[in-house]
């Protein structure tokens, strides 16, 4: 009994010590991982702004996918999160990102940042994060604008500017020779109006008129504007809005008759992605509507991770007042996508130190808003602008610190669905096989994309020089009767069929 209780006491020991030696090993591999802070700055409150709840739930599982199939990499991305809270553009704005950012610069001291949200706030955060040599990555913020101004900035989002030509080729598809261009006041907003107005001049499309809305524009401000285009003869109309303006602006219109028979409304890719959030009467409202996004490729992993997503993101949602999304935002595949990139990075610089430096060799600017610049970030930024791999949203590919351009769908608003009418690829054009669109008021005949205005418009007033000789080039005579003029010979009939081969009507 003695010996056998002795070979258990000895076994046990045995035990206890081959588990600490166990832990230690762990412990001792688990610190020879290299940490990388990265700060994360979305909108994690408002029901105004889904996007960032989307981008951060999709950062999470991108985080627990990569390492689980990655378990032996050095490195660790350790995210440092701050909600912008829904920041408007104004001062307090700008104060409320620039804290955020100098918290996780000073204190933190982060090697990358992911975010801001929208383009409006990148402005207020790219000067800083240039000054301490630290990427600014953002999945969401799509102005083409924006990358030009700052070697640090990253858009891991398809830049707006990469859909124009989707667009212009749903005009030259259905030969509209005039448009109407609404767009909001931000960065956001104008980023795109120079590279489509360029593109619709090339394309021999007329923009008949800009309609510029605030984006804090009030009903009355809307119905004024739609009121005014309802005068034109232009029945196409090219909307580029946030989401919160955007809805607001088909409820408007459908109160108007905009969203009947004869009227065209094409949408750019951030209303068009969204559309599966909003409610069911902006739905009704935007019946008919044309709209273009990123042509996401299909494949098993999309498959799982957007069904393990959508159930995640209504779990932790259930209780918001936000409408619920039925899929997957390409907003979200974006931020999965920079997350899987990001950690690539990481590694890649993980492999090249033994340790994090956390403290810069110098401090850029004095007082409150110094921060010290990082001897990481400028290696992760490198790293970074090399990685390609094919990502759930399409091939990452980063060209000039932009994603590459990829195609686009054309989707058509019917129902509660969008079908999917044709595709556009940069280096075919827009499908041949356009399926039937079933356009606003329920409607399958083709617009003509012009109306004579109910609101009469202004009249085409032509001058006719009445001078004696050269009659077969220009005659003019008064009728005796009548007391009109008669106006024959060769410059009246070029006038004639230039007005004739018109697609619109001029009076």
């Amino acid at each position: 009994m003695h010996s056998l209780l002795l070979h258990l006491y000895t076994s046990l020991v045995l035990l206890l010590l081959n588990f600490s030696k166990a832990q230690n090993s762990s412990t001792s591999k688990s610190s020879n991982k290299i940490d990388f802070n990265v700060g994360v700055i979305l909108d994690l409150a408002s029901p105004e702004s889904p996007v960032g709840r989307i981008g951060m739930s999709c950062l999470s599982i991108a985080r627990s996918d990569f390492y689980s199939l990655h378990p032996d990499y050095k490195s660790r991305l350790v995210f440092h999160i701050r909600d912008s809270n829904n920041s408007v553009v104004d001062a307090a704005a700008a104060d409320m990102i620039d804290i955020a950012a100098l918290d996780l610069l000073q204190e933190v001291k982060v090697d990358a940042i992911i975010g801001p949200q929208q383009s409006t706030q990148v402005d207020f955060l790219m000067d800083l994060g240039e000054r301490a040599r630290v990427p600014i990555i953002s999945f969401s913020a799509t102005s083409p604008s924006l990358v030009p101004q700052s070697p640090f900035f990253v858009q891991t989002a398809q830049s707006d500017a990469t859909q124009v030509q989707a667009i212009v080729s749903i005009v030259e598809a259905f030969k509209w020779a005039q448009v109407v261009i609404m767009y909001e006041e931000t960065e956001f907003g104008n980023g795109i109006i120079p590279s489509l107005s360029n593109s619709l001049q090339d394309a021999h499309v007329r923009v008949s008129y800009r309609s510029v809305f605030p984006k804090s524009a009030t009903d009355d401000f809307i119905g004024k504007e739609l009121y005014k285009m309802m005068a034109m003869q232009t029945r196409v109309f090219l909307v580029h809005t946030s989401q919160s303006l955007g809805k607001r602006v088909f409820l408007k219109a459908r109160e108007l008759g905009m969203m009947s028979e004869g009227y065209v409304w094409i949408v750019t890719s951030g209303l068009t992605d969204l559309f599966n959030l909003v409610d069911s009467e902006v739905v009704e409202a935007m019946q008919g509507v044309i709209g273009v996004r990123p042509l996401i490729p299909k494949s098993k992993e999309f498959e799982s991770f957007a069904s393990r997503w959508l159930r995640k993101f209504l779990l932790a949602n259930e209780n918001h007042t936000m409408i619920k999304p039925t899929e997957v935002s390409v907003f979200g595949l974006w931020a999965y996508d920079t997350f899987w990139a990001l950690a690539m990075a990481a590694e890649r610089v993980g492999n090249n130190i033994t340790h994090v430096t956390k403290n810069g060799a110098d401090v850029a600017h004095a007082g409150p808003f110094a921060v010290e610049v990082s001897e990481t970030g400028p290696k992760i930024l490198e790293a970074l602008l090399k990685i390609k791999f094919p990502g759930l949203a399409g091939e990452f590919s980063l060209v000039n610190g932009q994603l590459e351009q990829t195609s686009y769908e054309i989707v058509n608003v019917v129902g509660r669905n969008e079908r999917q009418v044709g595709t556009w690829a940069p280096s075919s054009g827009i499908s041949k096989n356009l399926k039937s669109i079933i356009w606003p008021g329920d409607s399958t005949k083709e617009p003509k994309g012009w109306e004579i205005p109910v609101i009469n418009g202004k009249k085409l007033r032509i001058g006719v020089p009445k001078k004696p000789g050269f009659n077969e080039f220009l005659k003019v005579e008064i009728d005796p009767k009548t007391n009109t003029p008669n106006v024959t010979g060769y410059y009246k009939e070029v006038f004639d069929a230039v007005m004739k081969s018109l697609p619109y009507y001029v009076p």
